[in-house]
């Protein structure tokens, strides 16, 4: 994730530096070159770090209880990982930077791998609570994103972004449905067992901040509908990380 960001932000100074100033590369705080060496020193660590577990892991004793086959789904992950990067960013991929919606998705996906790839990593894959916050980072970001495409419509001329493709508004209104999906995904898990029924009202100020998205949305407040599906996702992790431990 880190090699990606920085990539991104690379390929996006141009577009950056009409949108977001401020950001370090159009700021000035961090040259390209620092960035292209921290792109490239982050890429070469998640190759190598994922390298060397497989290696412990083949080198271990079975009687241990780990097995190569224990990798395998990190293996997948991380290789899904990539193969979103490939094809979002670089141009002999599909490029999907530049396909709307499917581009904002492929972000989000690789937003939520994170959490299964963690559980991954402890040898549980397919565990209901981390894959249950992967459909959460995926509503919400995938909102968010959305947002983000209407606030840089300026500097995004010639990208064929969502927003770019079907205009601000049905933008902001398919923002919208994101938003309530991941409303429903907040909850729903809790409604199933996956997490204890009675600890739901640790994700009331999750719930009520992006209740608080709507309003923000309808009087085209992009700046504030960003921040506050930022806060709500923020929240919600948190609770949820809460509900786990407790």
């Amino acid at each position: 994730m880190c090699s990606w960001n920085a990539l991104n932000d690379i390929y996006d100074f141009e577009i950056d530096s009409v949108n977001r100033p401020d950001r370090p590369l159009p700021s000035g705080r961090i040259s390209l070159n620092v960035a292209k060496v921290a792109t490239a020193i982050t890429m070469i660590s998640s190759i190598l770090s994922v390298a060397l577990c497989y290696w412990l892991i083949s080198e271990s004793d079975p009687v241990e209880g780990l097995h190569v086959s224990d990798w395998y789904p990190s293996l997948a992950i991380w290789a899904m990982a990539l193969i979103l990067l490939i094809n979002y960013e670089f141009p002999f991929g599909l490029r999907l930077k530049d396909k709307g919606l499917p581009g904002n998705i492929s972000i989000s996906i690789s937003v939520g791998l994170v959490v299964v790839f963690g559980a991954s990593a402890v040898f549980e894959p397919f565990s209901e609570k981390a894959w249950s916050l992967f459909f959460v980072g995926i509503f919400y970001n995938t909102s968010r994103e959305i947002i983000k495409d209407v606030q840089d419509m300026e500097g995004d001329e010639g990208r064929n972004t969502l927003a770019m493709r079907i205009g601000p508004e049905d933008a902001r209104t398919v923002a919208w449905v994101m938003s309530i999906l991941a409303l429903a995904s907040v909850l729903l898990p809790f409604a199933v067992g996956v997490f204890p029924p009675l600890h739901v009202v640790l994700v009331i100020p999750a719930v009520m901040t992006l209740m608080m998205v709507k309003g923000r949305i309808i009087i085209g407040d992009d700046a504030s509908a960003s921040n506050l599906l930022k806060k709500s996702m923020l929240l919600c992790l948190a609770a949820l990380l809460a509900s786990s431990l407790i």
